[in-house]
């Protein structure tokens, strides 16, 4: 954990949490499935990593993400009004979604309960990294481009 958690971090951290259900999901969950399939005397173990609650906090709709988008697109939002909505959308509603430690950042606004750690974010300065908009000139080159899907990803 570092001494300031900022918007690449938690992205790093929400992909190793989708990543580290996946392993999961396929080493512990679906191998115990195939021990019963063969007939092995098996007892199911819960390994009690089951992140699925910590990836909907991202991903289900008003909850991480959504209220981000959201607060990118409103002109006027500020960090404190993304801090705001925050938590009064996610605070005591998503169990993975905490009040920050003053340790190591005491200006950190929210904290996340990870499957590796409880880790605390500065959101300062996420909104203006969200609104960076692609150069004009390289999005008409990509239009005019030979790569189809690309194309289409800017049509």
């Amino acid at each position: 954990i570092f001494d300031y958690n900022g918007f690449e971090q938690i992205c790093i951290n929400y992909v190793n949490e989708k990543l580290q259900q996946f392993f999961n999901q396929h080493m512990f969950t679906l191998e115990q499935e195939e021990y019963v399939k063969e007939g092995l005397d098996w007892a199911n173990v819960d390994f009690g990593m089951d992140l699925q609650k910590c990836i909907d906090m991202f991903e289900k709709p008003m909850a991480f993400l959504a209220i981000f988008e959201e607060e990118s697109l409103f002109p006027k939002a500020t960090d404190s009004t993304f801090c705001e909505k925050l938590h009064s959308n996610m605070l005591g509603k998503w169990p993975n979604f905490a009040k920050p430690n003053p340790r190591p950042d005491p200006d950190a606004h929210f904290a996340i309960i990870h499957y590796a750690a409880t880790v605390s974010y500065n959101l300062t300065g996420w909104l203006e990294k969200n609104k960076d908009p692609l150069n004009d000139t390289i999005v008409e080159m990509i239009k005019n481009g030979s790569n189809s899907l690309m194309i289409q990803c800017f049509a």
